[in-house]
């Protein structure tokens, strides 16, 4: 047995948390939903001023696939990761608070330089929008690849938020894989969002000439395969890589994986914060399939887990994990979701 079930390589990013009224983020002259990567400068200005608001800024450590190694963490899954961070108070923040969730990241902080933010406005109607400030965590780069963390994990997860910065990401991405590759850990790529095969997707596809197990919701998944609903580019993506998940927000998630495919239902709720929904999807399936549960059980924990995070306020999940696990598969029958 490998020391580690998954290694994720990505943005290291602190997440940074807000509730506004209607009324205040009107004030802001946002475009609701959108995110938008903005200069440390301006970012500094943004946080100071929501810093003398009436609301509480709650700091999470995490970024996307960070986001999902987390997720497995705390399900019981053995996680590692590879990012950068600097050494201000936000970086040495990250760094402390991964070792409390026990996940072995190295040592990832650069001295003199700036920890990346993100920071995510959530309105009353659950959506968030988002100001991110990448910092160092652009920075990742081949050098930083641990190819013994690699080397010591059944899976690699990669983030697609990284193929953004041809520069340094692209050949951090390609170095993990070849890690990967001579060590026989499987590789898992998560899209990230639809701009990435939009603009980079040369370099993402190449990359899935190496995937094992490729994660994307529904719009970019139609982005990717260039199809016009979820089911038409689950099918196609069905034939661009050995095993594929496709998220549908509400309409549950498409899965295929070692030759047998089904259709998960989600769990109905009330949304409070879409913050981290597919990161927490990625992560329980990763869990469930590397603890011997069939696909269709492992996207069943995941979907009632994913509800669970989409019901509080922000990414990182409150209630205790594995006691959620349970609740979803108490009364699972294969039968239900196809096998």
């Amino acid at each position: 047995m490998r020391p580690y079930n998954v290694c994720g390589l990505g943005n290291a990013i602190v997440d940074i948390f807000i509730e506004v009224s209607d009324d205040e983020f009107a004030g802001l002259q946002f475009e609701r939903g959108t995110m938008r990567l903005v200069e440390a400068a301006e970012q500094a200005d943004l946080l100071a001023a929501m810093g003398q608001s009436k609301h509480e800024l709650r700091l999470v450590s995490g970024g996307s696939v960070a986001n999902s190694i987390i997720g497995l963490s705390q399900l019981g899954g053995r996680g590692a990761f590879i990012g950068c961070v600097g050494d201000d108070r936000y970086g040495l923040h990250y760094a402390e608070e991964f070792g409390d969730l026990r996940i072995n990241i190295g040592n990832p902080v650069i001295v003199g330089e700036t920890t990346g933010t993100c920071l995510a406005i959530i309105t009353p109607d659950a959506e968030r929008t988002m100001r991110t400030c990448l910092a160092v965590s652009s920075h990742l780069a081949a050098k930083h690849v641990d190819a013994r963390r690699i080397e010591e994990s059944e899976w690699l997860f990669i983030e697609g938020y990284v193929f953004a910065n041809p520069e340094t990401g692209q050949h951090a991405i390609r170095e993990a894989i070849q890690c990967a590759k001579r060590s026989g850990t499987k590789v898992a790529i998560t899209c990230s969002d639809a701009f990435i095969p939009q603009v980079f997707g040369d370099a993402l596809r190449e990359s899935l000439k190496s995937c094992d197990l490729f994660f994307c919701n529904a719009p970019e998944a139609m982005a990717l395969t260039q199809t016009s609903d979820s089911a038409a580019a689950f099918g196609a993506l069905k034939v661009m890589v050995p095993n594929c998940v496709v998220t549908d927000g509400p309409n549950g998630a498409y899965v295929f994986f070692e030759g047998a495919e089904c259709h998960v239902p989600s769990f109905p709720c009330q949304p409070k914060d879409l913050t981290g929904a597919g990161d927490m999807f990625a992560g329980a399936f990763l869990y469930g399939i590397t603890h011997g549960y069939a696909p269709s059980v492992a996207a069943r924990g995941a979907n009632y887990l994913c509800m669970n995070v989409i019901v509080q306020v922000g990414a990182r999940l409150i209630a205790d994990a594995p006691t959620l696990w349970q609740e979803a598969l108490e009364d699972y029958r294969a039968d239900d979701v196809g096998g």
